[in-house]
């Protein structure tokens, strides 16, 4: 009897349907968990070290995000109430803050103590409780609505405020802009749905009724209802062009005052985004984790278009899009190790657009250099490398064509041999670059020697082991575009310039090694934690034992160099099990960055991500499972603390939505995958245009991560890795999994590297 009671209770969780079930004379409706029941948007909402996630409010690659108006999730004041964040990770612009009592108690921003918060991706809710208002909010992709409730004596108020610009009311409506930076504004248009008695500016503690406009550093404008007030509906809509087209963004996708219509949209808009993958089977707490991080990989880039047109901060102009949504807001430096790809997979015309923007920036900014981190203010080149040519050919060689491939050739070639190689430059070319052209590797400064290249940031510094290696990865990029272009003759000259890596490999140490100019190997050397502040005098965030494994094209000609696949296995279970040296407090001092330890290896970097797949290329593909599997589960959890480092809005959370999947793109740019290690019995991924894949893993359990067997699409599969091209028209994967590791199977046939340096 418990046995078929279990079974009963196991089908009603896992199936996604309404059932009836009639007890006695009553009749109770069962309610299973949609995709986005799951998502928990607080989860890693306090960092272990630097910055947490947050628990953002939009809709997928809204244009329109909000999240609470706090220092942090620990923090028990909220600075009003959220409007628009412009770019991922920075404060709102705007603010509204209601209020009920004293006028004399009106200010700017309002510091509210709150209580009963619930965050949903479609939906906030928050009591403000010394205030005594309810709050429930909704979003649209250019627009929201508040409702707020009052629930205590006295006359009630609003006020809008913008941190810098400006502000003016009339009737029932406020609108203004507010400065991004020197060049980009962001405009405000909003509306209540009852007039009020009277409005003005609120300036030094008073309301002047008699003007309506306001202007400068947190220019406010109050509002006034009087007595009696209990319920009051706010509705906005935001744009980059102007205010008029705020108002119409408003009109155009909210109607009514009614919380729970935007709410019941926004909320089928996620669900059909996140339901592009279905999982069976795993936990409750494995669902959630998954649905989590699925979510967070549609936080960016952002769509800018608003009625076939949208402002670009690169030129400074407003655009017609052509009707094709402009998209930006984009660390690509993160994003191209598995975000992008996530997205090739399943939202490829999102893709396509995203590419296609990309080139238009690298066009408005007049330069034709393929951008490196675009963001709502333009192209900051932040972090280090030209990745954006590794998205270029990753999409094209898994089937994308919404974008024109020469046009993208010239981007990423200008992008690398025109722009400077300096970390969070957008410079020319100089000296570095043309030592790099010459010798092959960025050198060094030895310890105590002075910086004299201009551009070089005395924080950033130069980090030449990370560029060289990053640079490498991109020129092999280049390269397999120009063989797709049939450009024999450039594609052979980047390929051998991929092979630059071998020009900082240490063959004593077997690591990659900082050089000086003068060809020199700078010592003493500690691997661990030399180079400064996050390493970047010779590095970037994270240590030698990190970017030991970052020849992510050539990972067998890694192997190689290391002293074969025996000594390549003992080099990575060295990583992870070599210590600190020294205490966490000194250690995180230097390397804030390289959290998430296991050992030498750190989980809250994304350098760090395609390293535990490495066994597959050794012939150990049963230790990529089992250390898939257990950094899983010890570092991205259903809580405040579950992820481990900077998250950096989809680019670690993809890694986890694959790993737990059971499969990644170690190479983005060669169209194959890795296999791990599945936590779920069955995944349905949808590619879109009616074509399914499915991952099957039969028996997969907490105990049972190893794969005991394989085949795809019904044909025995005995290697760690398969093609795209396997997957593109459909298909399963189907896995045999136990408790024991199968250690025969899939160590024939390696993943598909560069290979050996060409004649």
């Amino acid at each position: 009897m418990k046995t078929i009671l279990k079974t009963s209770i196991g089908l009603l969780v896992s199936v996604f349907l309404c059932v009836s079930c009639v007890v006695g004379e009553q009749t109770e409706t069962v309610t299973t968990q949609e995709p986005v029941d799951y998502v928990n948007p607080y989860m890693g909402n306090i960092s272990h070290l630097l910055v947490p996630t947050f628990p953002t409010v939009h809709l997928p690659n809204s244009m329109l995000r909000v999240y609470p108006e706090r220092a942090d999730y620990t923090g028990d004041r909220l600075g009003g109430l959220p409007i628009i964040v412009t770019n991922h990770r920075e404060r709102s612009a705007f603010n509204l803050c209601p209020y009920q009592g004293e006028e004399t108690g009106l200010r700017p921003i309002i510091s509210y103590s709150y209580d009963r918060e619930k965050i949903r991706p479609f939906r906030y809710e928050v009591y403000l409780d010394n205030e005594e208002i309810q709050v429930d909010y909704a979003p649209s992709h250019q627009s929201a609505v508040y409702a707020l409730t009052f629930e205590k004596q006295g006359p009630a108020y609003l006020v809008f405020n913008t941190r810098d610009g400006l502000l003016r009311t009339g009737d029932n409506y406020v609108s203004g802009y507010q400065y991004i930076d020197k060049k980009t504004r962001v405009y405000l248009y909003a509306e209540t749905d009852r007039k009020p008695l009277k409005a003005g500016v609120l300036s030094e503690g008073s309301v002047d009724y008699d003007a309506s406009s306001a202007e400068g550093k947190n220019a406010a404008i109050a509002l006034a209802f009087g007595d009696g007030v209990t319920q009051l509906g706010v509705r906005y809509g935001v744009s980059f062009i102007s205010e008029e087209q705020a108002k119409k963004n408003l009109y155009r996708e909210i109607v009514a005052y009614d919380v729970d219509v935007v709410a019941k949209a926004a909320r089928d808009q996620w669900n059909e985004a996140l339901g592009k993958i279905q999982v069976q089977g795993g936990t409750d707490e494995e669902r959630s984790v998954f649905y989590t991080s699925l979510y967070r990989c549609y936080e960016r880039p952002i769509c800018l278009s608003e009625d076939g047109r949208y402002y670009s901060a690169f030129d400074g102009q407003i655009h017609e899009d052509g009707g094709r949504p402009f998209y930006t807001d984009d660390w690509i430096w993160d994003t191209y190790r598995a975000t992008h790809p996530l997205r090739a997979l399943i939202d490829k015309n999102r893709e396509n657009d995203i590419i296609r923007s990309f080139l238009l920036m690298a066009e408005q900014m007049g330069t034709n250099w393929m951008p490196t981190f675009p963001e709502v203010t333009g192209d900051t080149r932040r972090m280090n490398s030209n990745h954006g040519v590794a998205t270029v050919i990753d999409a094209y060689r898994k089937g994308l064509r919404g974008f024109e491939l020469e046009k993208a050739y010239i981007a990423c070639k200008k992008g690398i041999e025109e722009k400077t190689l300096i970390p969070w430059s957008a410079a020319p070319a100089g000296w570095l670059d043309e030592f790099y052209k010459e010798h092959g590797y960025i050198p060094a400064l030895r310890p105590g020697e002075k910086e004299t290249v201009p551009n070089v940031s005395a924080w950033e510094k130069r980090q030449p082991i990370a560029v060289t290696l990053g640079t490498s990865y991109d020129e092999w990029c280049l390269s397999q575009i120009a063989q797709e272009l049939g450009k024999t003759d450039e594609a052979n000259y980047y390929l051998r310039r991929s092979y630059n890596y071998r020009n900082v490999f240490n063959p004593d140490t077997r690591f990659f090694h900082p050089k000086d100019k003068d060809g020199k190997f700078i010592y003493p050397l500690d691997y661990r934690y030399d180079g400064g502040m996050g390493a970047r005098d010779y590095y970037d965030e994270n240590n030698g034992y990190v970017y030991r494994w970052d020849v992510q094209h050539n990972i067998g000609d890694l192997i190689t160099l290391i002293g074969g696949n025996e000594n390549f296995i003992s080099a990575l279970d060295s990583m992870f099990n070599t210590p600190m040296g020294m205490s966490k407090f000194q250690f995180y001092s230097m390397l804030p960055d390289h959290t998430g330890n296991v050992g030498m290896f750190s989980m809250a970097n994304e350098p760090s991500l395609h390293i535990p797949y490495l066994y597959n290329y050794a012939g150990k593909p049963w230790m990529t499972q089992k250390r898939i599997r257990t950094l899983l589960n010890q570092w991205f959890r259903n809580d405040l603390m579950g992820v481990p480092g900077d998250e950096d809005g989809g680019g670690m959370s993809a890694f986890v939505v694959f790993s737990q999947m059971g499969f990644y793109p170690v190479t983005p740019g060669f169209p194959s995958y890795n296999i791990g290690s599945p936590m779920f019995t069955d995944v349905k991924i949808d590619m879109g245009e009616g074509v399914t894949f499915e991952i099957r893993a039969n028996n997969a359990s907490p105990e049972n991560k190893y794969i005991q067997s394989a085949k795809l699409n019904g044909v025995t599969l005995d290697q760690p890795w398969f093609n795209h091209s396997d997957i593109a028209e459909g298909g399963v994967l189907e896995l045999e999994m136990g408790p024991k590791a199968n250690k025969a199977w899939g160590v024939g046939t390696p993943p598909p590297s560069a290979g050996p340096m060409p004649e």
